[in-house]
């Protein structure tokens, strides 16, 4: 009737507002409790509204005067179709609460995913998460591809983090200069790790390749959160300079090209033209 749609409206807003009140109240409480961590705090939150809009909606069909009862059979009709519609929904929820409790990432991890997309974790959602990347797009990634792909966290117990840099020299260079010169360049950088004899920087003479000596660097930074590429960049331009400085070569691949003596009759039979 009219007076059940009216009163329907009535009591649905009323819950709506009532709802969110609650909602904002309650997170605001979890946020503010210092005893608990942030994804337990994330958790509590996602679980406290689910809960709240639950009772919510069982108050309202009970105020607007639906039988609960009269519903079962339509409600277990409807779970079924919701089952089949909205199990993406679902299984993002639930991988958003596994995320949570497993605490394999956090706010402000620093991850790699297997398509490509790298960046900061700036919120854990009920649905989706958002990952900045370093050019400053906001990525809102499915909770399931956490779970059914490989993620790189590259600062989930620590930030310290491994570079490597290739070099390689001609042959006719003294190998061991060389080899004091690219390790000379880590140890003098500033935010490479020095303290520890397990993560000093370390060069190995790797192979004797075509056309060069290849060496391969080895360091640790403090905290790769501060920019990987800018300390690959930093040492790189030290190897660089010391090596002009000692009049060491990095190599180029050089190939020898042989003209066969048939090369006469083909400028014949193409043309001058053609064979410029």
């Amino acid at each position: 009737t009219a007076y059940t749609f009216v009163k329907a409206i009535f009591f649905i807003s009323i819950i709506m507002w009532l709802g969110k009140l609650l909602s904002d109240t309650g997170e605001r409480y979890i946020r503010k409790n210092t005893s608990l961590t942030r994804p337990t705090k994330e958790l509590l939150i996602k679980l406290y509204e689910v809960v709240l809009y639950l009772i919510l909606l069982m108050i309202t069909l009970n105020l607007i005067g639906i039988d609960l009862t009269a519903l079962a059979v339509f409600s277990g009709a409807l779970g079924v179709g919701l089952g089949f519609g909205l199990q993406k929904i679902a299984s993002n929820f639930i991988s958003g609460i596994i995320l949570l409790t497993e605490k394999s990432i956090n706010i402000n991890n620093l991850i790699e995913m297997d398509d490509g997309v790298t960046g900061y974790v700036r919120k854990l959602g009920a649905r989706a998460s958002i990952v900045e990347t370093f050019d400053g797009k906001e990525v809102m990634v499915p909770n399931e591809d956490f779970i059914t792909s490989r993620v790189a966290n590259l600062t989930h117990s620590t930030t310290k983090g491994r570079m490597e840099i290739p070099v390689g020299v001609a042959y006719d260079t003294d190998l061991h200069q060389a080899y004091k010169l690219i390790l000379s360049a880590a140890e003098n950088y500033e935010a490479a790790v020095q303290d520890d004899d397990t993560l000093k920087p370390q060069v190995f003479l790797r192979e004797y390749a075509d056309n060069s000596v290849n060496f391969l660097l080895t360091f640790w930074l403090d905290d790769v959160t501060k920019g990987r590429w800018r300390a690959q960049s930093d040492v790189m331009f030290r190897i660089w300079d010391a090596f002009k400085e000692h009049d060491i070569q990095i190599p180029f691949p050089q190939r020898d090209l042989h003209l066969r003596s048939g090369f006469e009759q083909l400028k014949d039979l193409s043309g001058p033209k053609n064979i410029e």
